[in-house]
């Protein structure tokens, strides 16, 4: 009788603890998932600030759009809207993508190979975004000479400090798009691991 008590007892221990591995193991996975959304949580708010500037200075141009009265004011008026309005939408929805991907409800080679995919594209988006920014910067400068002094930006006379300025600007933006992009890159990359990572599980 003591040997069978003994066996039941190891026995209820044995699926005990069975029942921990198992619920530790959820545990684990759904703080990694939660770890992998967290990274793309912060990139989306980001990225959410961005596109608030981006719609406010649309609808600055879009209000006063009548005021743009040549043809190519008209031109760099409706480049300049296309880019502000249209890059942070896709951008955005990018990233979403990328943070609701289902990787705790399929197999891992799934879920990497599905997470190289929008990672890619999310990349290619940003470097389109980045390349976009010198020509947006430059059609954007006219837009804004109109709207807000009156003044046709390519009759105005420009002195020397004024191409000193766009020189320098035009070098901060290329840093600050270098810096985004590694942003990405990195946090990409951290993700990535983390998916890497549960294939240990």
């Amino acid at each position: 009788m003591e040997l069978e008590e003994i066996q039941y007892t190891w026995g209820q221990m044995s699926l005990e603890l069975e029942k921990q591995k198992r619920l530790s193991k959820k545990i684990i996975l759904e703080m990694m998932h939660q770890k992998y959304k967290n990274k793309f949580s912060r990139l989306l708010k980001f990225e959410l600030m961005g596109a608030l500037i981006c719609f406010v200075f649309s609808g600055l141009i879009l209000y006063n759009f009548s005021r743009l009265d040549t043809w190519y004011l008209w031109v760099c008026g409706i480049f300049t809207l296309l880019i502000l309005l249209v890059m942070p939408i896709i951008t955005l929805m990018a990233i979403q993508q990328i943070k609701s991907l289902d990787i705790l409800n399929i197999s891992n080679k799934d879920a990497l190979i599905k997470y190289t995919k929008t990672k890619s594209y999310l990349l290619a988006i940003q470097q389109f975004g980045a390349y976009a920014s010198f020509p947006v910067f430059l059609t954007s400068m006219p837009v804004m000479s109109k709207i807000l002094k009156n003044k046709d930006f390519f009759s105005v006379s420009k002195d020397i400090w004024f191409y000193v300025m766009i020189v320098l600007f035009g070098v901060g933006l290329y840093f600050f798009i270098k810096w985004g992009i590694g942003c990405y890159k990195r946090i990409t990359n951290s993700a990535e691991e983390i998916l890497k990572e549960l294939d240990e599980y």
